[in-house]
């Protein structure tokens, strides 16, 4: 049995969407769509908030304390921070983008690499990567990071278009452990579910430090730093929910969250203009190279 890390989802949530969720004031939507659906925000500029998304994901001091001590080397954000890179977009391609035998091939291969993702006698914490709750709350904040980038892209989506861009979203869960009645079943439901489980959220001195490294671009070489450094920062701060810049002692403020969503609106004016094949091109990419190393037989991660 999973370890019951929320077993109170009835109850009214202590914490609120103005702490657990960025502000997106831009709308109504910018882009003239009459349907809008998560296979739509696989655009290379919805990435941006890609460090955000790690660091709420280790919001959870289980998740933190098994990637921070994985055996699994290869998978090291920290020493390979590019294949882990290229491992997690697969993985959201494919669960966004791919079909049932896509999603099948890549659950045995992240699988393959989760049987060594366990806690041992000397964890602060007890934790096992296939733990389906564990789990939910990774997918929970990779949809939260889709949702917010496309509406800082596309415009404010009202609840009913908001609604049916969630009804399409559980395979971001599903494509792993994740069971389809685990899913929270509406968008209300899911607001509960994920202010609930925002309130376990914790960064300890060691994860603050770790994740520090990640907000500051430690593991690239410096001249990529150098360049990309300041941008790259104050997107990651930006994509953070108010509970997360907190608990990182990171500085926002509203004229910071302004430039913010300028930038955005600046984005999704070009955007505009630049080919769906384009935009989504490199998403479509990563099926297709899944596709080619399940006919060769290669590694898939």
């Amino acid at each position: 049995m999973p370890t019951p890390y929320l077993d109170d989802l009835d109850r009214e949530p202590v914490l609120n969407s103005r702490r657990t969720r960025i502000t997106i004031t831009s709308g109504p939507n910018r882009w003239s769509r009459k349907q809008h659906k998560v296979s739509d925000a696989v655009d290379f500029w919805s990435f941006a908030g890609a460090a955000a998304n790690v660091i709420m994901q280790l919001g959870w001091p289980e998740v933190a304390y098994g990637v921070m001590e994985s055996k699994v080397e290869s998978g090291s954000l920290v020493k390979h921070p590019w294949k882990r890179a290229r491992t997690t977009a697969t993985y959201l391609a494919v669960a966004i983008l791919g079909n049932d035998d896509d999603r099948k091939a890549y659950r045995e291969a992240v699988n393959g690499a989760h049987r060594f993702v366990r806690s041992d006698e000397n964890s602060p914490v007890k934790y096992n990567a296939f733990n389906r709750e564990l789990q939910l709350w990774v997918a929970a904040c990779l949809y939260i990071g889709i949702e917010d980038m496309y509406q800082l892209l596309h415009g404010k989506l009202d609840d009913e278009q908001l609604e049916a861009f969630y009804r399409t979203g559980s395979t971001l869960g599903t494509t792993l452990q994740v069971t389809e009645d685990m899913w929270p079943a509406t968008r209300a439901d899911f607001d509960r579910y994920w202010n609930i489980a925002c309130e376990r959220v914790v960064f300890d001195e060691t994860t603050k430090a770790y994740l520090m490294d990640l907000v500051n671009l430690k593991m690239i070489n410096w001249p990529m730093r150098l360049m990309f450094r300041n941008l790259l920062r104050f997107l990651t701060i930006g994509s953070l929910p108010p509970i997360f810049r907190e608990g990182l002692d990171l500085e926002w403020s509203e004229a910071d969250r302004r430039r913010y969503e300028h930038l955005f609106v600046f984005v999704s004016f070009v955007n505009r203009f630049i080919p769906r094949f384009l935009r989504h091109g490199g998403s479509e990419a990563l099926v297709a190279d899944l596709r080619r190393r399940v006919r060769s037989g290669r590694d898939l991660i």
